[in-house]
């Protein structure tokens, strides 16, 4: 193979997805197409409906309509790869697209947990504090919000990202995945993995369990407050 980008002798990788089940790849093709469409469809109508009416112009249907463009982009970064995978024979992917699509899937995944620890501050506010809602949740307060959520999510990706592919492949190259999954690519490397390894673990902690304690003690409060308030009897 011809010396690809970044110093290594891999020019590209091969997904091996399901090509030793030949007729689980035609099922699998029409129900992921099914599924595909149907997300596209639901949360495109949702940011429609989001936009068009100004009545939804609110800090949680802003957030939703973030969080259905990004689920959207989410599986528009493997999905479209996935199904082409399924019908042609040779499936390969060059070192450079196999790059961009660990960047993008990353970038939104990390980019879901902190935009969900946003939503739930979101509706801790609404819930326990209603009569200070309109000032702490204003526009100047959850646009940032939300484009925080997308650069944190963005730079995570480009710090895992740029420490893979700087990493040296010395000839396997086959992917057992349906996808250039970064930790799947990772295993490929002939080189010590432990910082990508420890780094990863790290972001882990901060992107994932972070928003979920967050997450957690937000809807704490909300049970509390509601079971607080005093019932028709």
């Amino acid at each position: 193979m011809e010396k690809a980008n970044w110093s290594s002798p891999v020019a590209g990788f091969i997904i091996l997805g399901l090509s030793a089940y030949p007729k689980l790849e035609k099922i699998f093709f029409v129900l992921i197409l099914l599924m595909y469409l149907v997300i596209l469809l639901g949360n495109g109508v949702l940011i429609l409906v989001t936009i068009l009416d100004s009545r939804l112009h609110t800090p949680m249907y802003f957030f939703l309509a973030n969080l259905s463009f990004l689920d959207i982009c989410y599986t528009t970064t493997a999905v479209p790869l996935i199904l082409d995978s399924f019908l042609t024979p040779r499936k390969t992917i060059s070192f450079s697209a196999c790059a961009v699509q660990m960047f993008l899937s990353f970038a939104m995944g990390a980019t879901e947990c902190v935009l969900l620890g946003m939503m739930a501050f979101d509706r801790y506010v609404a819930i326990c504090n209603p009569l200070r809602y309109p000032v702490v949740m204003s526009k100047a307060t959850y646009v940032p919000m939300a484009v925080s959520s997308w650069a944190i999510g963005g730079t995570a990706s480009v710090v895992h990202t740029s420490l893979i592919i700087q990493l040296p492949f010395c000839g396997n190259n086959v992917i057992n995945h349906l996808a250039c999954e970064l930790l799947a690519v990772l295993k490929l490397a002939c080189a010590d993995i432990s910082i990508n390894v420890i780094s990863m673990g790290v972001t882990n902690v901060v992107l994932l369990g972070v928003p979920v304690l967050f997450i957690s003690i937000s809807y704490a409060f909300i049970i509390v407050t509601i079971l607080r308030i005093p019932s028709a009897e």
